[in-house]
């Protein structure tokens, strides 16, 4: 979910919705694929590929069915018909008894026929877009729902924290799934670990209590994090890059959500060392000089 990409299998449906779309929406004059749709299809130019039936469907079986437009599907399905016919059957869930379908760079058709204003057209084409990719956030929601605890609904722009740079934006992924170095996120290494702030051990440390309300910290968040009241899914901070920048610079200063790899604790010594005893020094050593030696 934090990076903000769906499920393959998603994906691929996603984009072969999105290709189907532009194929119904083309002016039939410039794609061949919209010019061989079934004759049922509205078409807001008069042209039309000649024969469009008989000769490409030369050498299917006596049982070929071409797929009328806005018509469900038989069931069981049945193969025998064009593969641009079952393209444009991808698009009947988001047209809504649109009719005609929008065309879109109409200004390339010659001659121009009398058609819509191209920027109502333009307009129709984006809400179409808008309806597929809805239906994506939806899938995603239902065949892969989320854990209990990660409150973000599903995405598919960029967080905007993702620009903040890749160690601080990594500390706010794993923060905001729950799935970080702070006490009371649960990890593969230690689940049954206290889960009390190390800093005040007051309450749990959660995201929440190390960013807005740790005691230890108030010094630096009274610095740094002007603005800052919510962390939850929908504050205003994950949509604010000043904000976001503010969290990004305490995170820095506070090491909050740092590996404690990063700064291994100083552990002061159970007793006082012994003082050391003063170095030992020999005593000095006398020579007698005889008369022959002076």
């Amino acid at each position: 979910m934090e990076s903000c990409l769906p499920p393959i299998s998603l994906m691929v449906a996603h984009r072969q919705r999105l290709a189907a779309l532009r194929v119904v929406c083309s002016p039939p004059s410039l794609n061949p694929a919209r010019a061989r749709l079934h004759p049922s299809f509205t078409l807001l130019s008069v042209h039309r590929a000649p024969d469009s039936s008989r000769a490409i469907t030369r050498g299917l079986s006596s049982v070929y069915l071409p797929l009328h437009w806005k018509t469900p599907r038989p069931v069981p399905p049945i193969t025998n018909h064009l593969p641009v016919d079952s393209v444009a059957h991808r698009t009947i869930p988001f047209t809504l008894g649109l009719s005609p379908m929008p065309m879109i760079n109409s200004h390339l058709v010659c001659p121009a026929p009398a058609l819509p204003p191209q920027s109502l057209m333009d307009s129709t084409y984006s809400a179409l877009k808008n309806r597929i990719r809805e239906r994506l956030l939806e899938e995603w929601a239902s065949l892969f729902p989320t854990p209990g605890y990660y409150l973000h609904p599903p995405a598919l722009q960029p967080r905007p924290f993702m620009g903040l740079g890749k160690f601080v934006a990594g500390r706010i992924h794993q923060m905001r799934a729950g799935k970080s170095y702070l006490a009371a996120h649960p990890t593969w290494r230690s689940p049954d670990a206290d889960t009390s702030c190390p800093r005040c051990g007051l309450e749990p440390e959660t995201f929440e209590h190390a960013i807005l309300s740790c005691p230890s910290r108030q010094h630096s968040r009274s610095r740094l994090l002007h603005g800052v009241s919510d962390v939850g899914p929908g504050a205003p901070l994950w949509s604010s890059l000043p904000l976001l920048k503010r969290l990004a610079t305490y995170i820095g200063v506070t090491s909050t959500g740092f590996p404690p790899t990063m700064f291994p604790p100083t552990t002061p010594p159970s007793s006082p060392p012994f003082p050391l005893s003063p170095p030992r020094v020999p005593p000095p050593v006398f020579r007698v000089f005889s008369l022959a030696e002076v």
